[in-house]
């Protein structure tokens, strides 16, 4: 039995197909880690993602979208990107301003930033695949899509993403 839609998932399917972007959801069981997943990757052909809610110390959130493989420098990555030192935004924080709990954060919560308060960045390593994964804003489905297209529905949302390459050196 399906789970229970998230209150923004109509609405974050309703926007993609008002920009003309395909898109495809699958159920699985709630996976709360990249590791947890591994049996419904084997599934799921394409790119698989994992989202980091980030705060700087200057107090700026920044959402963090990446190839699950992919290796992030946490301590570093505030000198490429051009912040204070970051560490994990607190789940209040993420519930107020993405409207998604730990375990959700996704792409695809920049629609639920209005205020256009978080800073999207996105890993250069996700468009090496015809199509990449994200939660629909819970943690019980997927939702596969073209990687110029999260670009595409990001930029529709106000948040012209920042693509970063972290397999190079800094």
């Amino acid at each position: 039995m399906p789970a229970e839609p998230h209150p923004s998932e109509p609405a974050l399917y309703t926007l993609f197909d008002q920009l003309g972007l395909p898109h495809h959801t699958e159920e699985h069981a709630a996976v709360f880690t990249v590791a947890e997943g591994a049996d419904i990757k084997a599934r799921l052909k394409g790119g698989h993602s994992k989202n980091l809610f980030l705060k700087d110390k200057a107090g700026d959130y920044v959402l963090v979208s990446a190839l699950g493989s992919t290796v992030i420098k946490l301590n570093q990555l505030h000198k490429r990107i051009g912040t204070k030192r970051l560490s994990f935004g607190k789940a209040e924080a993420l519930l107020e301003l993405l409207g998604v709990v730990p375990g959700s954060v996704t792409v695809f919560s920049v629609l639920n930033d209005t205020e256009h308060k978080v800073r999207l960045i996105l890993d250069q390593a996700l468009f090496e695949h015809e199509a990449v994964w994200f939660h629909p804003m819970r943690n019980t489905a997927s939702t596969r899509m073209r990687p110029a297209d999260i670009v595409t529905f990001a930029q529709a949302t106000g948040h012209a993403p920042t693509l970063i390459d972290f397999s190079a050196d800094i």
